[in-house]
């Protein structure tokens, strides 16, 4: 039995309960409680298993991700390395042409050196001649050429 008044105080409403009836509300609570446990444990279970799924659905995710990088850096080591050889082969072929043109400059500054020594030759020998038919001693002579200076040594030797 149960007597409750409004807020104001004016009205009375007596409620009178049945033994029964308060037992069967004391069983439904219990139900309650336990439906209660029993959803909220279904709710738990249900949580883990979707983050069971969602975890799952990253790692794969981190998986293919990390698949993708390491593709991603094998073509750009590949491509490195094309880069590279091509820069060595660029500059080996400049460097043959440097040491090419090098050695055609040397060869070209002795040609020219020989040729200067090689008219100073004419020349004596042509005086020479004039005198040698003079004198009758005979000319000998030396040329040492470095790419710096020309050594020219003549000797008359007499007879």
């Amino acid at each position: 039995m149960g007597i409750k008044f409004c807020s104001e105080g004016h009205l009375i409403v007596i409620i009178i309960e049945d033994s029964t009836q308060k037992k069967e509300k004391q069983s439904q609570k219990k139900k309650k409680k336990k439906n209660g446990k029993k959803i909220k444990a279904a709710i738990q279970i249900q949580a883990w298993w979707r983050g069971t799924l969602v975890r799952r659905t990253l790692q794969h995710a981190a998986l293919r991700a990390w698949i993708i990088q390491c593709w991603w850096r094998m073509i750009l080591m590949r491509v490195m390395e094309k880069k590279r050889r091509a820069a060595l082969l660029d500059y080996a072929s400049r460097e043959r042409a440097v040491v090419k043109l090098q050695s055609l400059v040397r060869m070209w500054r002795i040609h020219w050196r020989y040729c200067q020594v090689l008219n100073a030759i004419y020349v004596i020998q042509c005086h020479w001649q004039c005198h040698n038919c003079q004198t009758c001693a005979s000319l000998r002579g030396h040329c040492v050429i470095t790419t710096t200076h020309l050594q020219f040594h003549i000797e008359i030797m007499n007879n």
